[in-house]
This record gives structure tokens, C-alpha cells and sequence, in this order.
């Protein structure tokens, strides 16, 4: 089996490459899964969460709670959405951070530069099997 000269499996080095990651790089590894719903409606799997998409925790102590994310930090890899919060002990409340892969978009908040990314994501699919269909016959 061949292996990629490129590619390593050290963990420290992996780990090295994800916490040094660039702002792009992190906004590709901040990716979430989409519902069936919309998985079937524009054919792909993950999606880079963004402000404003509807989501629903899938995994952890907050798995089944809905809402809409309020801030996505790149810097410390996690998501606020606005109805999981902790109260403390004076009060006030303060939201907790969820990694992106823990959640799951149930809607997604379209806008010019959104649409574009699905239908060059839609584009490169079509190309992809078109290209694979090619090399079977």
C-alpha cells in the first residue's frame, strides 16, 4: 500500500499542525454535520458552522438542546449558541463553548456568499463523479 510522502500520523506533530492552524484552515477543521433533511436536499455531509445557522447539540451534557449560534471564535475552536448557557453564581449567565462536531445544522442562514459556497460545493461533486464514471469505462 502506498502512503502519502506528505502526510504524517506522529501525534505531535498533529497536534502541532492543529493549533497552529491558519484562520482558513480553521474555518474548514470548525465544520459541522448537516441534518438528513438537508443533507438530501444539497447532497453533502459537512458544512463550516457560521453565525445566525439554527443547530442542535448531538453529543455531551447539552445533546438535545436547540438553538441559533451567537459567535463562532476560530482562535479557541468553539461555538456559543444562545440557549445553552450556565448560570453563575451571582446570576448572571455566561455562554458555554461546544466544538462544531458536536452539533448538527438544522438550518442554514443563506446569503449571497453562502450560496455561492453551496453551488461551488455542488459544482466540484458533479465533476468529481463525472470524472470517476470516466475512468470505469
Amino acid at each position: 500500500m502506498a502512503y502519502a510522502r506528505k502526510v504524517t500520523s506522529s501525534r505531535r506533530k498533529c497536534r502541532k499542525a492543529h493549533f497552529s492552524a491558519s484562520s482558513g484552515e480553521r474555518r474548514k477543521i470548525m465544520s459541522s454535520s448537516l441534518s438528513k433533511e438537508l443533507r438530501a436536499k444539497h447532497q453533502f455531509r459537512t458544512l463550516p458552522i457560521r453565525q445566525d445557522d439554527e443547530v442542535v447539540v448531538v453529543r455531551g451534557t447539552y445533546k438535545g438542546r436547540e438553538g441559533r449560534v451567537t459567535e463562532v471564535s476560530r482562535k479557541k475552536f468553539i461555538i456559543h449558541i444562545d440557549r445553552v448557557v450556565r448560570e453563575k453564581v451571582n446570576g448572571a449567565s455566561s455562554p458555554i463553548g461546544i466544538h462544531p462536531s458536536n452539533v448538527q445544522i438544522i438550518k442554514i442562514k443563506l446569503d449571497n456568499d453562502r450560496k455561492a459556497l453551496l453551488e461551488r460545493k455542488s459544482a466540484d461533486k458533479q465533476k468529481t463523479e463525472e470524472d470517476a464514471t470516466a475512468m470505469k469505462e
